[in-house]
């Protein structure tokens, strides 16, 4: 008889057109072009196999390859095979590129203790998964990477976001991410039918085998030609295999075994004469009769080994089996031989896996349920002895041996404790997954009584863990059980009442997920429902939890007084936090008290910045410490212009891993840029930033992005550019939101500015201060209300000496760029007044305040030099002119001709612009198109009537007339319908490949300056 020894390892067979599919994915990704598969089938049908095969394609390819294996010993700990395919590089000596990955180098170091750089960093999942995903793009920067999960079906729910989210970002990275998920029901395959259908990623079925490829694996096995094998052979293996090829790979391990299938003479192989089984084989009973021959102790250390899951260390088999230690080693050796095991050197030379999960399936279904429950009972008792503590993965399978056992109160308490640690690390979603396996264990259903002890421990624990995880509305349903099962209680707990300071606890948490999913109203009922349960004669200790929840919630809120409110919270907070010895807590208060109070006093905000920096320093909370400098770095901006602080914060937040607060400081950076006219940096800074914050669903920091976006166009004077980045940044939910008011001010408002557009912009400037007025607080500053809004109400009468002092004195007014306008304001008050000097001194004043700021400054000197010009003070005429140049240059033609046009008519000799024809596209010049008829093309975009365009350009009506029938002549058009769809097509296009729109940068990225 032939030993199983003998055998080859199966080939890979039947799989030629996947291999193909999987090596043009890797081909792909080498070549910077990234690609998803989806390797999906039964058990036992290949998909490791394919998987180990397109490994060893990519290595001979030169590419990086990492790979986990998510376990079965279920979702114990977040990111397992993550953790493990970053382990292995560690282990080589592979340290990150530091260069590369920038913040999210501190972020891995939650799953490489060795690679974190000390103190907390970004918690997100979605941060983790980025990280991940450059870390794979790192290293597949020469020749591509492969990232392989295999056994998806096993993973955690954090493993199964990161995949997600890898599937939908890779495409443009250099990164091959394949996985393998049985075809069975389970939330992988769901996530897998979802990501193909949105076609983010490809899936690979693997079916069963037919006769001639069962026959070729028969061969392979056999180390024959396929001539030199009977064909009944590999019929009858396809007869009892169905065509699956472990369990054709194990049923030719038996026919060997059993003395079936040996050497023929002449080096083939024959059936033996024997008789067949009258029923069917199947792999349990393969299985079990290879088992069998490695005799009484291998058979029972085998059943022990399937009790344990597919992973084991022999020191729990040596426990549980009663063997004597060389005959327990003498039975693993014979499992190892035979096939059944193969040392598993990832989790460490004591351990040992079942070669497939099939066998060890096979296995554990031939134990009765009695023999289950007393091995799990033996093996529950030799994890606690030697593991004391239950530590990692040891606490989930005690409690899956203790429930297996028939003691579910102890196997609760293991699940609660799993879930616990989860929730500690950032993994509420494996907590969840856990308490719900506990809670099915227990008989739990939506509406049966809370029992307490464990059962209520474990419902509280579900409710933390929905709330981190931003699954309000279910969260809000076990709060209400909780809350009905504490009312049903004699006594019940109410205001101060036992148990009323932990349901305190669970509405706070439940605030907080409310805040983060932008539900600001419900987060709002929740403080609303734990304050009720305090005490008549609670301190700021008891409430502190309760303040700083609300006072985030408040200043999102839009009701009036807001912003006063959020900081007396915030106050109440910090002096809860300080009772209660509780840093963190003190942070968020001291920031929250910054923010708020910028537009009372920058010096104050500074101090409560300088404060939470402080604290933050000293308890080396990285993320509050990144805050302070964020704070400290918006107010320096916003009181001098000065960007060095908010850089220094910038390089901080990224040098920690606070990516979220990074891409704060970059956002604000874009729009420091868009202000001083360098448009091509911030649009740079924009574009790098767009993709990431969307992917990272940092909605507040995308907002304001898109806002920016509209800025960039309306300080050009690009009316079909600011509408449609006004139509993006509504799209994503900026009309209702705080960065509305900046898109008004700084956008729309400009831009009718330079358009000369007078009426439109007044229309602004009443919106922008209704609104202020319906708030009564802004939570931004920049909006236009303390500077231009104020200089527009001063030129047109509607704002007096008193008014412009209520408004030019308070803090938001003493702004750098606020402070612009609101000089030039008090320059036409005093010329009208006949202060002629003092008119003269508020504009040098003004000049000197806008000098970062080219088109504010020209804009001012155009706006005021009318009112210089009628009130006799000042230089108007040099101001004009001036101003003219920088617009003409700027090509900003309608504010260039509202300066040529007061000039002449206080008789100063204005140059013709008609040279100039550079600034023509090529095309359009090709036609013939004069610099007049451009400037009038250009303001076609918004279909603008010939009175219109004639008072935009300060031309008159007839020659308006002239230049339009000369364009219709020219573009061929025919009708002025047709020549303004052109001229908005034909614009929108050039705007696109101008120099800088396209352009990406490095960048990080609510925001909350400005």
């Amino acid at each position: 008889m032939t030993s199983p020894l003998r055998m080859r390892t199966a080939e890979l067979v039947g799989r030629d057109a996947e291999l193909a599919a999987l090596s043009a994915t890797l081909r792909g990704a080498a070549q910077g072009r990234g690609g998803t598969v989806f390797v999906t089938g039964e058990p036992g049908i290949g998909k490791t196999r394919l998987a180990a095969r397109a490994m060893a394609l990519a290595r001979d390819a030169g590419m990086a390859v990492l790979r986990g294996r998510c376990t079965t010993v279920g979702p114990a700990v977040p990111f397992r095979p993550l953790t493990e395919a970053l382990l292995a590089l560690a282990r080589a000596g592979q340290a990150p590129p530091a260069d590369v990955l920038g913040p999210y180098l501190p972020v891995l170091g939650r799953l490489v203790p060795e690679w974190s750089t000390g103190g907390d960093c970004d918690d997100s999942p979605v941060v983790l998964a980025e990280a991940v995903l450059r870390l794979a793009a790192a290293h597949g920067r020469r020749h591509g990477s492969l990232l392989v999960v295999d056994d998806l079906h096993d993973a955690d729910p954090e493993t199964l976001a990161v995949v997600e989210y890898l599937a939908a970002n890779v495409a443009t990275q250099p990164v091959a991410l394949l996985a393998t998920v049985r075809s069975t029901p389970s939330a992988a395959l769901e996530l897998v039918e979802a990501v193909v259908r949105r076609g983010e990623a490809g899936a690979l079925p693997l079916g069963r085998l037919g006769g001639p490829e069962v026959h070729a694996l028969a061969a392979g096995l056999l180390d024959c030609p396929p001539g030199a094998l009977p064909g009944e052979v590999s019929a009858e293996v396809l007869a009892d295999s169905h065509g699956i090829p472990f369990v054709a790979e194990e049923l030719v391990r038996g026919m060997i075994s059993a003395g079936r299938l040996a050497r023929a003479a002449d080096g083939g192989w024959r059936l033996v004469p024997t008789e067949r089984p009258g029923v069917p084989v199947t792999l349990v009973r393969v299985v079990a009769e290879r088992a069998a021959r490695l005799g009484p102790g291998g058979e029972a250390a085998l059943s022990v080994a399937a009790v344990l899951g597919r992973s084991f260390p022999v020191s729990v088999l040596r426990r549980c089996a009663g063997l004597p230690e060389e005959a327990l080693a003498r039975a693993v050796r014979a499992a190892v031989a035979d096939g059944l095991l193969q040392p598993d050197g990832e989790l460490g030379p004591d351990w040992y896996a079942f070669a497939h999960p099939l066998a060890e399936e096979a296995l554990a279904s031939l134990l009765s349920p009695a023999d289950r429950a007393e091995l799990s009972a033996r093996a529950a008792d030799a994890v606690a002895e030697l593991y004391p503590g239950l530590p990692g993965t040891w606490c989930l399978l005690a409690a899956r041996l203790r429930r297996a056992a028939g003691e579910p109160e102890v196997a609760a308490g293991h699940y609660r404790e799993v879930a616990r640690r989860a929730l500690a690390g950032s993994g509420p979603g494996t907590a969840i997954t856990v308490i719900d396996e506990a809670l099915a264990m227990l008989g739990d259903g939506p509406y049966a009584p809370v029992r307490g002890g464990v059962h209520r421990e474990l419902l509280e624990t579900l409710l933390l863990a929905l709330a981190d995880d931003g699954r309000f509305d279910r969260a809000v349903e076990v709060a209400d059980r909780l809350r009905r099962a504490d009312l049903d209680a004699a006594p019940g707990p109410g205001p101060g009442g036992s148990g009323a300071a932990r349901r305190v606890e669970l509405h706070v948490r439940l605030a907080w997920a409310a805040e983060v999913a932008g539900r600001w109203e419900e987060g709002l009922a929740q403080v609303a429902e734990a304050r009720a349960l305090l005490p008549a004669d609670a301190g700021e200790a008891e409430t502190a939890g309760i303040d700083a929840v609300e006072a985030y919630l408040t200043v999102s809120d839009t009701r009036p007084g807001r912003i006063a409110r959020s900081e007396r919270l915030a106050r109440r907070a910090i002096e809860g936090a300080r009772r209660r010895a509780d840093p963190a807590l003190a942070c968020q208060g001291w920031y929250a008290v910054g923010a708020a109070g910028r537009g009372r006093s920058l010096a104050d905000s500074d101090r409560c910045f300088r404060q939470a920096l402080r604290i933050a320093s000293r308890h080396e909370l990285n993320g509050w410490r990144a805050h302070g400098l964020l704070g400290l770095g918006g107010n320096a901006w916003l009181a001098r212009a000065a960007t060095d602080s908010l850089t220094y914060a910038w390089h901080e937040a990224l040098r920690t891993g606070c990516v979220s607060l990074a891409h704060n400081a970059g956002a604000l950076l874009a729009l420091d840029a868009a202000l001083r006219s360098d448009f091509a940096r911030a649009r740079a800074l924009v574009d790098g930033a767009l993709d990431e914050t969307r992917r990272l669903k940092l909605r507040s920091v995308t907002r304001y992005l898109l806002m920016v976006r509209a800025v960039v166009a309306a300080h050009r004077g690009r009316r079909a550019e600011l509408r449609s980045a006004l139509a993006e940044f509504r799209a994503d939910g900026g009309e209702q939101s705080m960065e509305a008011p900046l898109a008004r001010g700084l956008g729309e408002l400009f831009c009718a500015l330079l358009e000369e557009d007078r009426a439109a912009a007044d229309e602004v400037a009443g919106a922008l201060r209704a609104a202020a007025e319906a708030n009564g607080q802004d939570f931004f500053h920049l909006t236009g209300r303390h500077g231009l809004v104020l200089l527009l109400d001063v030129l047109a009468g509607r704002a007096d000496r008193a008014e412009w002092e209520r408004i030019a004195d308070g803090q938001a007014g003493r702004l750098r760029f606020n402070r612009q306008f609101g000089r030039l304001a008090l320059a036409v008050l005093e010329g009208r007044a006949g202060r002629r000097e003092a008119a003269e001194a508020a504009v040098a004043e003004a000049l000197r305040e806008a000098e970062p700021f080219p088109v504010a400054r020209h804009l001012g000197l155009r706006l005021v030099a009318e009112a210089a010009l009628a009130d006799g003070w000042g230089e108007p005429r040099r101001w004009l002119t001036e101003a003219e140049e920088y617009f003409h240059g700027a090509g900003v033609i309608a504010v260039a001709g509202a300066c040529r046009s007061l000039l002449r008519g206080v008789g100063v000799v204005v140059r013709q612009r008609r040279a100039g024809t550079d600034r023509i596209p090529e095309a359009l010049r090709a036609m013939g198109l004069t610099t007049r008829e451009y400037d009038v093309f250009r303001l076609l975009v918004d279909r603008l009537g010939n009175k219109a365009l004639a008072g935009r350009l300060h031309l008159s009506v007839r020659t308006v007339e002239k230049h339009v029938a000369s364009l219709l002549a020219k573009t061929g058009t025919g009708d002025r319908n047709r020549l303004c769809d052109f001229a908005a097509d034909f614009l929108s296009v050039t705007a696109a490949r101008e120099p800088g729109a396209g352009a990406t940068a490095v960048s990080p990225g609510g925001v909350d300056a400005s």
